[in-house]
C-alpha cells in the first residue's frame, strides 16, 4: 500500500487545538504508547480530548475504507496552550524538514511531510498561524474559529473552515432578537480579534434594528491584572440597565467569572451566548447556574458520529502499552482510581454531548476528498503521487483553484465550502433548559444561510424565573401600549409620552393615541378602554348612611318640637315665641331636612331638580319666619321717629311678609328651572376608572342668586336682630337670631371653596347636603331646643311666670 508519512505511518493531519487535554505528543492513537513531549501542561478539556478522538476515530475509518484505497492517513497532535506564540512554535516543527523550517524563494514544490493541518480552536490563534501558513498555501480548516477576517482570501488564502463565519452569527443573533422583538440589549465581548470581530459584524447587522444599552469590552487573558475589576464593573452595568438581553462574545472562563457576580446578587437576565461558549459543559454545571436566567446561543451545526460512541467504549491502551491521557482523563473528571473495574465507560459518555465532536468528522472528509481528488483515486486503487506540494490539496471553489473544489456527501448531507472558505450550512439554536440543579443543553431552532431567518421548534417553551405564563419577556426601549413615539437621537429608541384620560394606544410604538368610543374609558397610560364603574351616593355607602341617621334625627326634634309647641301652646315661652311663625319655621326646617335625602341615589333629572327647589323653598320659609320674627322685635322697641314708624307699622303683615319673601325665592327657582335647570352629569377623576354620576347646576347664576337670595335675607335677620338687641330680656330673641344667622353665614361661606373644589366628583353632594344639615341644625338647636327644654323642665317656673308673663305679652302685642 502507499503511505503518507513522516517518520511514522500515522503523521498526516495535523490538529492543532486549544488547551487540549494533554501535552504535544506527536503519537495519538489511543492504542500506541506515547512518545517524548516537546513541552507539559496539566490542564485537561474534556470537549477537545473527545474532539480529538473523533478525529482520530474519523482517519481510522478512512484508513478501513475505500475512500482513499491504498493510501494510509497519519496524524500527529500538539497543543498551543491557547498562545499564539506556542501556535507558530508548533506549526513551525510540523513544517520542519530535516528538523529546521527552510527558507525558500518559491515555494512551489516545498514538500513538507505533513500535507494539511487541522486547527485551531480559537480564531486569534487560527489567525496568527494561518498568516504565516498562507506563504505556502497550505491547508488549514478549522472547526470552531468563526472570525469574519479568516474570509478574507487575500490575506488568508489556504484557510478553510466547517462552519460559517461570524458575520453569519450576527445575522443569526440579530435575527433572534428580532424574532422575540427584543431591541434594547446589552453587549460584552473580549479584547481580541475573535471578539473585536464579533462585536463589529454584530452591531453593523444590528444597525437601525437592535440598540445597544451599554458596551463593554474586557481582557481576554485571564492573567490580566484588571480582568476581576472589569468583571464587576460590566456586572454593575448589567444591574443598573433597563436592558434584559445580554449578548456575551466571550471565552467559557470569563462567562463563569461574570455569571458567579450575577448569582451573587440574584441578578437575572436573559444572556445571548456566542459560539464560543454555547456549548461548553462545565458552565452548565456551575453552582446555582438556574439562578442567572434563560440562556439562548447558536451553536455550529452537530450531528451524530457513527459508531463513535461504541469507539469510546472500547477505547483503552493495547497490551504492554500505557496512554496517561485516558488515566489521567479518569482521574481528574470522573474520580476514578486507576483500576478500570472502578469507572464505567458510561459516566464519560454521559458527561459530554457527542455531537460536538461531528465536525471534526466533517473536515477530516473534507481533506480526505481533496486528497482522493489530487490523487485520482477510484474504488480499488490512487494513481497519484503521495509526495505531492500540500498546496495541491485543493478543497475550495474556482474562484481559487482553478480545476476543481470539494462537494462530497457525508451521512446523507451535502458539503460544500463558498468561494471565501467557510460552510454555508447554518447554526442550531439551543437553550439552557434547568435539571435540577444543573442545566442542559436542548436544540430549539435552527438559523439557515439559504433563508436567512430564524425557526424555532413548535415545542418551544420558556420555563426559567424570567418569564411567567410561558410569554416572551421583553426587553425595548420603544413606547409600549398606552404611550406614543417622539423620536429621539437614538434609532432604536423614543421618548415616549402617555394617552390622556380617554384615550389609548393597543400596541407599540404608535404615533398618535386612539379615543376611546363612546361608553367606555381609560386612565392616563391605559393601553384599552373599559367601560368605567359609575359612582355616586348609593343607598349603603357609610357617607349616606351617615346622612341619612342625621336627617332623621333632624326630622324627629322637628316633629318632637312641633308636638311640644302645640301641646303647650298657652305657655308664656311659646307664646313669647310666636307660636304661628315657629310652626312655619319647623315646616322650613323639616322641608330643607327632607331635600338631603334627595341628594342620594343615582341623580336623575327629576332629582336634580328636586335637590334645590326643595331646599331653596323650605329654607327660604324658615329664614324668612326668623326675618318677620326679627322686624316684629325690631318695631316694638326701637325709637323711630313718629311718622317713619307709622309707615313702617304697615309694612308687618306676618303671613303677606312670609308669602313675598318665600314667593320671591319660588321665582327664582322658576326661572333657573327654565332657562338653565340642573340635569344628571358624568365628571371623571384624574385616577382610576370610575365616573361620577351628579347634578350639574345647569345655570350657574341660577345657583348663585338661589343662595345669594337666601344668604340676603339671613344678613337682614342679623341686621335685625344686633339694633334689636338692647330689648327686654323676657322678649328678647335677638341673641338665638344673630347667633343662628352667623352659624348659617358661616357654613355656606366654608361651602363655596370646598364645593368648588369638589366640583367633579360625588362628594359635591355630601359638601351641599352636610352645609344644609348644619345649617339646619343650628337654627334647631338655638330656636328650639331651649325652648322645648324650658317647657318640659321648667314648668313651675312658667306657672309663677305666667301671670306677669301675659300681662307683659298683652303689653307687648299691643305695642305691635
Amino acid at each position: 500500500r502507499k503511505t503518507v508519512v513522516f517518520k511514522t505511518p500515522i503523521n498526516w493531519a495535523v490538529k492543532v487545538t486549544d488547551r487540549l487535554p494533554f501535552p504535544i505528543s506527536p503519537t495519538a492513537s489511543p492504542g500506541l504508547g506515547t512518545k517524548k513531549s516537546l513541552s507539559l501542561f496539566t490542564s485537561f478539556d474534556l470537549t477537545t480530548f473527545l474532539q480529538s478522538l473523533s478525529a482520530i476515530h474519523t482517519i481510522e475509518e478512512i484508513n478501513n475504507s475505500t475512500l482513499l484505497p491504498g493510501i494510509k492517513l497519519g496524524y500527529e497532535v500538539c497543543d498551543p496552550c491557547a498562545s499564539p506564540t506556542k501556535a507558530l512554535h508548533c506549526v513551525e516543527h510540523l513544517l520542519a524538514v530535516n528538523g529546521s523550517l527552510p527558507a525558500l524563494v518559491d515555494y512551489t514544490d516545498f514538500r513538507p511531510p505533513v500535507k494539511a493541518l487541522l486547527g485551531e480552536r480559537y480564531s486569534e490563534l487560527s489567525i496568527a498561524i494561518a498568516k504565516l501558513l498562507s506563504l505556502y498555501l497550505f491547508p488549514q480548516i478549522s472547526c470552531s474559529s468563526s472570525s469574519p477576517v479568516l474570509s478574507d482570501k487575500l490575506r488568508y488564502p489556504s484557510f478553510m473552515r466547517v462552519i460559517p463565519s461570524d458575520v453569519y452569527q450576527a445575522q443569526a443573533l440579530v435575527k433572534l432578537m428580532s424574532h422575540f422583538s427584543w431591541n434594547w440589549v446589552g453587549v460584552m465581548y473580549g479584547d481580541d480579534d475573535y471578539g473585536r470581530a464579533a462585536y463589529q459584524s454584530f452591531m453593523q447587522e444590528s444597525e437601525g434594528k437592535i440598540c445597544a444599552d451599554f458596551e463593554k469590552v474586557v481582557p481576554h487573558y485571564l492573567d490580566h491584572v484588571d480582568v476581576d475589576k472589569h468583571i464587576k464593573d460590566v456586572a454593575q452595568s448589567i444591574r443598573k440597565s433597563e436592558a434584559k438581553v445580554v449578548l456575551l462574545i466571550l471565552k467559557p472562563q470569563l462567562v463563569e467569572k461574570l455569571f458567579k457576580e450575577m448569582i451573587q446578587t440574584n441578578t437575572s437576565r436573559i444572556w445571548i451566548a456566542s459560539d464560543a461558549w454555547s456549548m461548553n459543559r462545565f458552565l452548565t454545571k456551575m453552582k446555582d447556574i438556574n439562578k442567572v436566567g434563560e440562556i439562548f446561543g447558536f451553536s455550529f451545526s452537530m450531528g451524530i458520529t457513527p459508531g463513535f460512541e461504541d469507539y469510546l467504549k472500547n477505547l483503552r491502551p493495547t497490551p504492554g502499552a500505557r496512554n496517561d491521557y485516558i488515566e489521567e482523563y479518569k482521574q481528574l473528571r470522573l474520580n476514578c482510581s486507576l483500576s478500570p473495574s472502578t469507572c464505567a465507560v458510561d459516566d464519560v459518555l454521559q458527561a459530554v454531548d457527542l455531537r460536538e465532536a461531528y465536525r471534526e468528522r466533517v473536515a477530516i472528509h473534507a481533506f480526505a476528498h481533496g486528497l482522493r481528488a489530487l490523487l485520482t483515486c477510484n474504488e480499488t486503487a490512487c494513481s497519484g503521487d503521495t509526495n505531492f506540494p500540500p498546496w495541491q490539496v485543493r478543497v475550495l471553489k474556482p474562484a481559487l483553484y482553478r480545476e476543481f473544489h470539494v462537494n462530497f456527501t457525508l451521512d446523507g448531507n451535502t458539503y460544500s465550502f463558498d468561494e471565501n472558505g467557510d460552510f454555508a450550512d447554518g447554526y442550531d439554536l439551543i437553550m439552557w433548559k434547568e435539571k435540577n440543579d444543573e442545566r442542559f443543553i436542548e436544540i430549539v431552532g435552527k438559523f439557515l444561510l439559504k433563508n436567512g431567518d430564524v425557526e424555532i421548534l413548535s415545542q418551544f417553551q420558556w420555563i426559567n424565573h424570567t418569564v411567567t405564563d410561558n410569554h416572551c419577556p421583553q426587553s425595548q426601549c420603544s413606547c409600549p401600549p398606552g404611550s406614543v413615539k417622539n423620536q429621539s437621537k437614538i434609532p432604536c429608541c423614543y421618548n415616549c409620552v402617555q394617552c390622556g384620560e380617554g384615550n389609548y394606544t393597543d400596541g407599540w410604538d404608535l404615533p398618535e393615541c386612539l379615543r376611546c368610543p363612546k361608553g367606555m374609558w381609560s386612565n392616563k397610560g391605559d393601553s384599552k378602554c373599559r367601560k368605567f364603574e359609575e359612582k355616586y351616593l348609593d343607598w349603603k355607602d357609610s357617607y349616606p348612611i351617615a346622612l341619612l341617621a342625621a336627617t332623621a334625627i333632624g326630622l324627629v326634634l322637628v316633629l318632637t318640637s312641633l308636638i311640644i309647641f302645640y301641646v303647650h301652646r298657652n305657655t308664656i315661652v311659646i307664646k313669647k315665641a310666636d307660636n304661628t311663625m315657629s310652626c312655619f319655621m319647623l315646616l322650613g326646617l323639616a322641608v330643607s331636612f327632607v331635600s338631603v335625602i334627595m341628594f342620594i341615589s343615582r341623580p336623575n333629572e327629576h332629582l336634580c331638580r328636586a335637590q334645590q327647589a326643595v331646599y331653596g323653598l323650605g329654607f327660604t320659609l324658615c329664614v324668612s319666619c326668623i326675618l318677620v320674627k326679627a322686624y316684629r322685635t325690631f318695631l316694638a322697641f326701637m325709637a323711630f321717629d313718629p311718622d317713619k314708624q307709622h309707615t313702617l307699622k304697615k309694612l308687618y303683615k306676618p303671613l303677606i311678609n312670609l308669602g313675598l319673601l318665600t314667593g320671591g325665592q319660588g321665582i327664582i327657582l322658576l326661572f333657573w328651572l327654565v332657562f338653565g335647570s340642573p340635569h344628571p352629569d358624568l365628571k371623571w377623576p384624574g385616577t382610576g376608572m370610575e365616573k361620577y354620576v351628579v347634578c350639574d347646576e345647569g345655570s350657574i347664576v341660577g345657583f348663585g342668586v338661589m343662595h345669594g337670595y337666601i344668604a340676603l335675607l339671613a344678613f337682614i335677620c342679623f341686621f335685625l336682630a344686633f339694633k334689636g338687641r338692647k330689648v327686654p330680656h323676657d322678649f328678647n330673641e335677638t341673641g338665638v337670631i344673630i347667633f343662628s344667622m352667623l352659624i348659617h353665614l358661616f357654613v355656606w361661606l366654608c361651602f363655596i371653596p370646598i364645593y368648588i373644589e369638589r366640583n367633579k366628583t360625588e362628594q359635591r353632594h355630601i359638601v351641599q347636603a352636610s352645609a344644609i344639615l348644619a345649617s339646619n341644625y343650628g337654627i334647631m338647636f338655638c330656636h328650639f331646643v331651649p325652648k322645648c327644654y324650658i317647657v318640659l323642665w321648667e314648668l313651675s317656673e312658667n306657672s309663677r311666670a305666667s301671670i306677669i308673663g301675659n300681662i307683659y305679652i298683652c303689653v307687648y302685642m299691643e305695642a305691635l
